[in-house]
């Protein structure tokens, strides 16, 4: 399924590079905002990734719990997140944007209509992440039908024989969680050690591209570009929080920092 992820990654590959994904949560600190940095950091960013809510996280560490408060506390429905994802769509066609969250949501709405709604939003793809293989089998075919990205998900725990079954069933990305810890965790394993883990999966199938999230900012980034994408998030996220704490724009710094962390993997 050649989708605007696999030509955005194919894109990245001939010009040497990862691609850089980057990760907020849907309404914060505003509705408005929320969009506001989609359309500002989509300039530097290869591929978006929006979360959409859920006030029982389970990976997510404190930075993304309080984005996602902020946006719970502004009123932020699964309908305000597929209307910030359609609007940024229009604007924005080839640019993936892939949203984020946990299966109880997708569940209430109903498998088919959660997948019909992200049609309409022109969403590209979705990584649910208590929704693990092979439960995930029957709904990931559902999203390739409907030609959505379903992204599998692999850790450092993940067995040599589950691995291949996994990556045989993925699309168009498959994203490496480089540490057992929640997300915006100090970096516990060397990038080497993560290099050497990341090289052990490419093995099994070295067309499918494979990202690295967890621990990743921009102190550590340039450590590990030979990857085929990085994901950023926490550090996405704290800039929020920071910027609110200093009566900042959120939407400018976050402009800065992406840019800054495209800047050290070109």
């Amino acid at each position: 399924m050649k989708s605007n992820i696999g030509l955005t990654f194919k894109n990245c590959k001939k010009e040497k590079r990862p691609a850089l994904i980057t990760f907020t949560v849907a309404g914060d600190n505003t509705k408005k905002n929320s969009l506001k940095i989609l359309n500002s950091i989509s300039k530097h960013a290869d591929i978006l990734e929006l979360s959409f809510l859920h006030n029982c996280p389970i990976a997510d560490g404190g930075q993304i719990q309080n984005s996602t408060y902020r946006a719970l506390k502004n009123g932020m429905t699964l309908k305000d997140t597929f209307q910030i994802a359609k609007k940024f769509k229009s604007n924005n066609p080839y640019k993936p944007l892939i949203l984020m969250g946990y299966y109880n949501l997708i569940y209430q709405n109903g498998e088919n209509n959660f997948l019909k709604q992200c049609r309409s939003s022109k969403v590209d793809g979705l990584i649910v992440v208590d929704l693990p293989w092979p439960e995930n089998k029957k709904f990931s075919k559902k999203c390739k039908k409907k030609s959505i990205n379903f992204i599998q998900l692999l850790s450092p725990t993940t067995s040599n024989d589950r691995m291949k079954k996994i990556i045989n069933d993925s699309h168009d990305m498959i994203y490496y969680i480089s540490m057992l810890s929640t997300t915006g965790g100090k970096l516990k394993v060397s990038p080497k050690k993560i290099l050497k883990n990341y090289e052990k999966i490419k093995r099994i199938n070295s067309k499918k591209n494979l990202v690295i999230g967890f621990g990743i900012t921009n102190k550590t980034i340039s450590s590990l570009k030979t990857a085929d994408g990085l994901v950023v998030g926490s550090q996405l996220c704290k800039t929020i929080s920071n910027s609110i704490k200093k009566r900042q724009n959120p939407v400018t710094k976050l402009d800065k920092l992406v840019y800054s962390l495209k800047n050290k993997i070109l």
